[in-house]
């Protein structure tokens, strides 16, 4: 057993976040795990890209209020102790909503050393839209 010092804080970068994103890696996979996790900060109104992930994604909210959405349209609204889950290849995006911050801790495992295949932006017109959708 061995303590995991979290590693330092880095702006989300421009390619596959909108706004201001702060990332925090917590556990980096070491053979023979393949568990990747991180505590993700969002401004209002800042939300990942679109993406998907090979073996799926478990996003746990720890603060403030956050939307995922899918491709088809579903709107999930998470407040702080909410864990959504993402299955294998779906087509995605979270963030904070427009006037809150929100935090989750993101957990992903590496297939092969590929952890996310990284889309286009979430439209502005697509992001409004989530904030409405009942689910």
């Amino acid at each position: 057993m061995r303590l995991s010092i979290p590693g330092p804080s880095s702006k989300g970068p421009t390619d596959k976040f909108t706004g201001e994103v702060y990332l925090n890696p917590l556990q980096s996979a070491e053979d023979p795990s393949r568990l990747i996790t991180a505590m993700v900060r969002f401004s209002p109104e800042a939300r990942t890209h679109w993406h998907s992930h090979p073996l799926g994604q478990t996003l746990h909210c720890t603060d403030g209020a956050g939307l995922v959405a899918t491709r088809d349209g579903k709107v999930i609204h998470m407040r702080a102790g909410d864990t959504v889950y993402t299955p294998p290849g779906e087509e995605h995006w979270h963030g904070a909503t427009q006037d809150s911050l929100m935090c989750h801790l993101a957990l992903v495992e590496h297939d092969g050393g590929h952890t996310a295949t990284w889309l286009e932006p979430v439209s502005d017109h697509d992001y409004q839209a989530a904030h409405t959708a009942n689910t």
